[in-house]
């Protein structure tokens, strides 16, 4: 089961989403808000997972992992308050299911999807969004030909058997997400002059 713990939140914040199942995962930990409080009454954590560490994604980190012990799993172990890597196209459990990871840079370097085929979920992170939206690309580390890139090979990679798409930002989709990955990538490759 996965549920936003962030939603209804009226603060700057990510989404942060509740994995529950054999292995109980947060991805994202959010910011500006109690996510600790949520996610006990959601009944705790095994790992927290993050698809990028801009501040609104990690704000809420240290206290994630003061109330849980835990250990925080990102793309870079060199960003402040990530444990343990997890390389391009390498398997981790989410919950009951296998997702695949992808290094999917352009709106930050050490961004990353993730992908289960069995479960058709994607975690998007802030890759793309619903009704076709994309990562920003004007802050630091943000790259627009990269996030093209990127969204390319999140088109590659997925396909209508896509069943729900969770963002870190707005609301989840769940009607032809992959749909909505493909407007991502016309837009951006419309905003990018391609």
């Amino acid at each position: 089961m996965i549920s936003n713990l962030a939603q209804g939140v009226r603060a700057f914040t990510s989404n942060a989403f509740h994995v529950a199942g054999e292995r109980d995962v947060l991805v994202d930990a959010g910011a500006n808000f109690d996510v600790v409080e949520r996610v006990a009454e959601a009944g705790g954590i095994d790992a927290l997972v993050l698809t990028h560490t801009h501040r609104d994604h990690v704000g809420n980190l240290p206290d994630v992992v003061d109330a849980f012990d835990v250990d925080v799993w990102g793309y870079d172990t060199d960003q402040p308050g990530v444990d343990r890597a997890i390389a391009d196209e390498e398997r981790v459990q989410l919950g009951d299911d296998e997702y695949v990871a992808y290094h999917t840079p352009g709106h930050k370097d050490d961004h990353l999807c993730f992908h289960s085929p069995d479960a058709g979920v994607l975690f998007a992170g802030d890759l793309v969004f619903q009704g076709g939206s994309f990562g920003r690309t004007d802050l630091e580390e943000g790259n627009h030909p990269v996030l093209v890139d990127s969204i390319e090979r999140m088109v590659d990679v997925l396909d209508d058997d896509l069943e729900a798409m969770h963002t870190g930002h707005g609301p989840s989709v769940t009607d032809q997400p992959y749909r909505h990955v493909e407007a991502a990538l016309s837009a951006a490759r419309s905003a990018g002059g391609f």
